[in-house]
């Protein structure tokens, strides 16, 4: 077996084969890392990696097994951290200048739950400045002219370089759904509070969310659960259990799922080889599909999105913004301008509104097991945009705090990956996770 062979391992074979004795955490390190020297000149996926650090985790992961002591779900396998999770012994720089050379003094309560179930910290993957818009330097494995998307922009594209089998990510918009799409990978963002925010650099307490990137279904589950928890310092985690994704993952759909389109004025950015592809997913689904026009106020949640989020921002980014002014970026600067604009009023007044929209849809999937929507407008845009592409096709369910997936099921005109959306039920990801994999299937044995 090569190194090569074990790069290619899905993190639930990772984990299998080490807990078996098949491979060690140290040779599936030192796999990862062949690929990122090998690859990452062009990708720039990272924004810190130690090599001897990583190996050293590994190394100690290895003897507790050899020890015959407990080990946890994701024992020795490697996963990437988007550059906004603190972590005690790597810096969290954020993406920007400002915080160059910045060193957490504790892990991030997401950290936390990685060490305790065994995973190796491989390093800090590249974001967009403080998580909003203006781009890092990291390219898109599968064509290095385009953007992998944003703002989890490297976690993304070391999933798809096969760097590490596992990355997280967060989103305030679309930075899980629309990275994944671009880059060809499973990107899954859990309802919200699902996950622990606690130590992870804060846009919009409102609107971010954690979740993550991986290249099979059941390795997003796992990921998750690892993950999953209640955070009493985190004001969005709900005190109740969790569903469990990987058994939602592996279970059968007790009757054919019904699934909802909904037709958005803004389905017109659609390119025209993703409106075919959707269509072609559509018809595969044999009827299970039903299409609806999105009424006005469910449209116009988009422009609820941007009010809260300009309003957030500017709080969260005061400090930043008194001390920093000359070094935030042209996009930044104008955010927290437009939040300087929005009145307590008018942002009542969207929170309002967003708790209405979270009723309305908790009464949609007592119809619906799914919503089927675009990831993204179409492949990746290219690095020459200046920009990661438009969250349009995430901001409503985002909004909504619903369990959002990518899957990787369409080819556009340029060979490039186009995602599939599936939103599901608020609290309800195993349902989603479940309906996610019957689409899978389906959509498999259309092909044969």
């Amino acid at each position: 077996m090569t190194k090569h062979d074990l790069s290619l391992f899905s993190a639930v074979q990772s984990a299998e084969a080490i807990r078996t004795g098949r491979i060690s955490s140290e040779a599936l390190v030192e796999a990862c890392l062949a690929r990122i020297e090998e690859t990452d000149d062009k990708v720039r996926a990272w924004a810190y990696l130690d090599a001897g650090v990583a190996l050293d985790q590994a190394r100690e992961l290895d003897r507790i097994r050899k020890a015959g002591r407990a080990i946890g779900a994701l024992h020795g396998v490697p996963v990437g951290l988007k550059d906004i999770v603190d972590t005690k012994d790597m810096p969290t720089q954020c993406g920007s200048a400002i915080f160059s050379g910045r060193q957490p003094e504790t892990d991030a309560r997401l950290v936390e739950h990685l060490r305790e179930a065994g995973a190796v910290i491989m390093g800090k993957t590249k974001t967009t400045e403080f998580a909003f818009m203006n781009p890092a330097d990291t390219t898109n494995p599968l064509d290095h002219s385009r953007t992998p998307g944003g703002s989890s922009s490297g976690s993304a594209a070391a999933v798809s370089a096969r760097h590490v089998p596992l990355a997280i990510g967060t989103q305030t918009g679309g930075s899980v759904i629309r990275p994944a799409s671009y880059c060809g990978v499973y990107g899954f963002k859990p309802s919200r509070g699902t996950i622990s925010r606690s130590g992870v650099f804060r846009t919009s307490v409102s609107l971010d969310h954690v979740g993550g990137f991986a290249n099979s279904l059941e390795d997003i589950a796992l990921l998750t659960d690892v993950l999953s928890s209640y955070d009493q310092a985190d004001p969005g985690s709900f005190a109740r259990p969790r569903a469990n994704m990987l058994k939602g993952v592996r279970a059968e759909v007790p009757v054919e799922p019904n699934i909802a389109w909904l037709d958005f004025p803004f389905n017109d950015r659609l390119d025209v080889d993703t409106v075919e592809g959707l269509n072609a997913v559509v018809e595969c689904l044999g009827g299970r599909v039903e299409r609806f026009s999105a009424s006005r106020q469910l449209a116009d949640l988009i422009n609820v999105h941007k009010t809260i989020y300009d309003y957030e921002i500017r709080e969260n980014m005061v400090e930043i913004s008194e001390a920093h002014w000359p070094e935030l970026s042209l996009e930044m600067q104008s955010a927290i301008t437009r939040g300087t604009e929005i009145s307590l009023a008018q942002y009542e007044d969207a929170l309002a509104v967003m708790i209405s929209a979270q009723s309305f849809f908790a009464e949609y999937f007592t119809e619906f097991d799914a919503i089927l929507a675009p990831a993204a407008t179409g492949e990746a845009v290219p690095l020459t945009a200046g920009h990661t592409g438009d969250s349009v096709f995430c901001l409503t369910w985002t909004l909504a705090g619903l369990p959002c997936l990518t899957l990787p099921l369409l080819v556009g005109q340029n060979d490039l990956p186009i995602g599939v959306q599936l939103i599901g039920a608020v609290e309800e990801d195993d349902r989603l996770l479940r309906t996610a994999s019957w689409v899978q299937r389906t959509l498999a044995e259309q092909e044969q």
